[in-house]
């Protein structure tokens, strides 16, 4: 009985040791820098290309990219159409 209770305390305190180590080298996901900034939106609403009904235009200016969305009648809910980003789109000046 001694053994078996000798070997159960050295496996707890090797597995509390093992979660010690791993608390300490892996960083928690609450304390990783944000890799987004908040944005600061703008909706615009226009007409599309293609004979399909008007658009919605999102404008995030902080980070620099645009959504473009259109209402779904059939299923009630709004459908992602395209996704630019500004900075990409500013820096190819000449591939037009």
């Amino acid at each position: 009985m001694h053994t078996r209770r000798r070997w159960l305390i050295a496996t707890n305190l090797g597995l509390a040791a093992l979660i010690a180590l791993a608390a300490r080298t892996v960083p928690a996901l609450g304390l990783q820098p944000a890799s987004r900034t908040r944005g600061q939106y703008t909706m615009v609403a226009g007409e599309l290309r293609g004979g399909t009904p008007s658009g919605i235009f999102l404008i995030d200016s902080i980070n620099e990219e645009i959504v473009v969305l259109r209402w779904n009648e059939s299923h009630n809910q709004l459908d992602g159409l395209d996704y630019r980003d500004l900075e990409v789109d500013a820096a190819r000046q000449g591939d037009r």
